[in-house]
């Protein structure tokens, strides 16, 4: 008889519950409502004191980088908590674009370029963005960028946190991946709904690019699995902070000298939205311990996550803007900035129909014709 695979381990151990607490104090400290409200009125979205804190405080930069590059060499598990901490704050770091899916690519690439790009990332003193197509087409389809004599032309849609990078990674028409310095390349903000996690476009105009490696579709596909599967934990963060604050909002506001929590229409829509929380809990940590494990079924957890996260952190965001009522209509209260995340990130590595329709095909459940 074959070994039986292990099974996945959805709770958290003493280490993942030590980092979140620690990780909590940080962020209550230096990421507080009114703080993150009042930098996305600004010309400085990111807040790079907190990234300094971070990256090199804490050392959460490099949390997927191996030990002897100089990162943490931990796994997708301890990144999956960070990343619901994060997205308890909506904290405007670029966490996910670069110490997880630009890390996530690199990993995919051999040879000194690559490794001494991740050292770099380890550190927390350089960010890189992979620059990928829509997220409404195939992982690692080939880019919109050409490679002619050693330099790089084309212009790329928008793309998250590109203008907080130090390095763009760009895979080209070729299928290799490159290195640019941000700073040689156009980088164009564009409006964003979400406010704390800007888009930008990339023009590369005759641009110099160091080769990475010559198989970007791995790559890009490797560090896609691994944002989509780990972005189902910042949508749990999400969802759990709105359900959290609902809660609390509905304790202490009173009608009819009454706590307006107690009235039964909303304890069921209360309860219905923590069955769902529950449910995304689960479903993340699945694919966090997949993608930590390597498991033959990552695909498939992946996609599992991907697909159920997403409308349960909207849905999450959107109750709380109404149960919050008057107040949670205004700009001053910060629910409206999960709103816009939970919004944001629904579409950001794949919809939930996407990944859907890639589980059904994983599974053989193909539709009818």
């Amino acid at each position: 008889m074959s070994p039986q695979p292990p099974q996945p381990d959805l709770l958290y151990s003493e280490e993942e519950e030590a980092l979140r607490s620690a990780l909590r104090d940080l962020l209550a400290d230096h990421c507080g409502a009114a703080a993150v409200l009042a930098r996305t009125e600004s010309d400085a979205p990111h807040d790079r004191a907190l990234w300094t804190s971070l990256a090199e405080g804490m050392g959460l930069a490099g949390l997927l980088v191996p030990e002897s590059l100089g990162g943490q060499g931990a796994s997708h598990r301890e990144a999956a908590v960070v990343l619901e901490e994060l997205g308890r704050a909506v904290a405007p770091v670029p966490y996910l674009t670069s110490a997880v899916v630009a890390t996530e690519a690199l990993l995919a690439c051999a040879g000194n370029e690559a490794t001494g790009l991740l050292a770099e990332l380890a550190t927390g003193r350089t960010v890189a963005v992979l620059v990928h197509g829509p997220a409404s087409g195939p992982a690692g389809a080939p880019g919109a960028v050409r490679q002619e004599g050693g330099l790089l032309y084309g212009e790329t849609g928008v793309v998250a946190d590109a203008a907080a990078a130090d390095v763009l990674l760009v895979p080209t028409r070729d299928g290799a991946l490159y290195a640019v310095d941000a700073a040689d390349a156009t980088v164009t903000p564009r409006v964003s709904l979400d406010l704390t996690r800007p888009l930008a476009a990339v023009v590369l105009d005759g641009t110099p690019g160091r080769l990475l490696g010559q198989d970007a579709g791995a790559a890009v596909t490797r560090a896609l699995r691994a944002g989509a599967g780990l972005l189902a934990s910042e949508q749990l963060g999400v969802a759990d902070w709105c359900l959290t604050e609902t809660v609390r909002h509905l304790k202490e506001r009173t009608q009819f000298n009454r706590p307006v929590g107690g009235f039964q229409a909303l304890k069921h829509r209360l309860a219905q939205l923590w069955l769902e929380t529950v449910g995304v809990r689960a479903a993340a940590r699945n694919a966090a311990d997949a993608l930590a494990t390597n498991s033959p079924d990552t695909d498939v957890a992946v996609a599992v996550a991907a697909a159920y996260a997403s409308p349960v952190a909207v849905h999450a965001a959107e109750e709380a803007v109404q149960l919050h009522g008057g107040i949670g209509m205004t700009w001053e209260h910060p629910v409206h900035l999960y709103l816009k995340r939970a919004k944001a990130d629904a579409i950001a590595y794949g919809s939930a129909g996407r990944h859907r329709a890639a589980l059904a095909e994983l599974v053989d459940l193909r539709p009818p014709l």
